[in-house]
């Protein structure tokens, strides 16, 4: 994109590989980060060997949202029957001052090109975990869950409400006349707990021509005085990864009010172009710090990264089409 509206830090990427510590050798990439207005918690998904790339996921902070801390242990390592084959992509999102965490699981080791399902996890100090079990529903090799921010009021009658949650997800069998979209797309599902969504709306489709494989979620929605600031991802044919906003209606996310046509973020360095997988920029978490906005991404499968805006820009560049 000409206009440059998300700025990369210069001194990407923020995380790389750490060859001393064997879990975390190989690739450190697609990280959530969560900011408590002390720090940004991060944690980033971690690749340690390649005969059967299993990745777990470490945890690193900052006090800057540019220079990371990590710690040396594994934050979450594959403990239960669901998470034999890995734990990847982690996104964060705080719900009444409680931390959560999606990630994804395979039904298989990656090389044998398994189904995806998402899992829910809590935490209230980075270190312990408690796990909540699968969300998704099977079959439908579902990834790229990101849970909102906050419950949604739905007003049922003058004396009663509604409370919601709502999440995005990306099932990639959904496709097909009975699903009205004929590549995978990006879901809103409710419902009235973290752990099970009944409902299920369409929400965005691949519509450009750098989006048109498949799209997906990649931050947890932000709010903001105009809606909420969705970041994804989309794949074009030739299989580059780039980064798109949305913004949706603060009462109705099924509502799209605006949405880029071209990439705000798209594989232009080096550290984006070449790694374990070329050509990726994939948004996985992001803060406001100050008013700035701070997007985190894997670049290549293989490092860790972050582009800023200012918020205000952004949501108008958005909401100008």
């Amino acid at each position: 994109m000409k206009k440059e509206i998300l700025k990369r830090y210069s001194k990407n990427p923020i995380l790389i590989p750490n060859e001393h510590n064997w879990w975390e050798s190989k690739a450190v990439f697609n990280c959530a980060a969560l900011y408590d207005g002390d720090k940004v918690h991060m944690l980033y998904r971690a690749v340690g060997e390649y005969e059967n790339y299993i990745s777990r996921i470490g945890y690193a902070f900052s006090k800057d949202g540019f220079c990371f801390t990590r710690r040396n242990e594994i934050a979450i390592c594959p403990l239960e029957e669901y998470e034999k084959y890995g734990i990847e992509d982690p996104r964060l999102v705080e719900i009444d001052h409680q931390a959560y965490i999606t990630y994804v699981i395979l039904s298989g080791y990656v090389r044998d090109k398994p189904q995806a399902s998402t899992a829910l996890a809590t935490t209230t100090d980075y270190i312990d975990y408690t796990r909540l079990g699968i969300i998704t529903s099977k079959g439908s090799d579902n990834k790229d869950v990101v849970i909102f921010p906050e419950k949604i009021n739905e007003r049922l009658s003058d004396r009663e409400e509604n409370i919601t949650y709502f999440f995005l997800h990306r099932p990639s069998t959904w496709i097909g006349a009975s699903y009205g979209v004929d590549r995978p797309s990006i879901w809103l599902g409710e419902g009235n707990s973290l752990t099970s969504f009944e409902k299920h709306v369409l929400l965005l489709k691949p519509e450009q021509k750098w989006e048109s494989l498949k799209v997906g979620a990649g931050t947890p929605p932000i709010r903001t005085k105009h809606g909420w600031l969705l970041i994804y991802h989309g794949v074009s044919n030739e299989r580059v990864y780039s980064a798109g906003a949305a913004i949706l209606d603060l009462r109705e996310p099924s509502k799209v009010l605006g949405r880029t046509k071209k990439p705000i973020l798209e594989p232009e360095t080096t550290y984006e172009r070449y790694g374990d997988v070329n050509n990726v920029v994939f948004p996985t978490g992001a803060c406001v710090i100050d008013e700035k906005l701070f997007v985190y991404y894997g670049g290549a499968d293989k490092v860790c990264c972050v582009a800023t805006a200012d918020l205000d820009d952004l949501v108008d560049y958005i909401l100008a089409g």
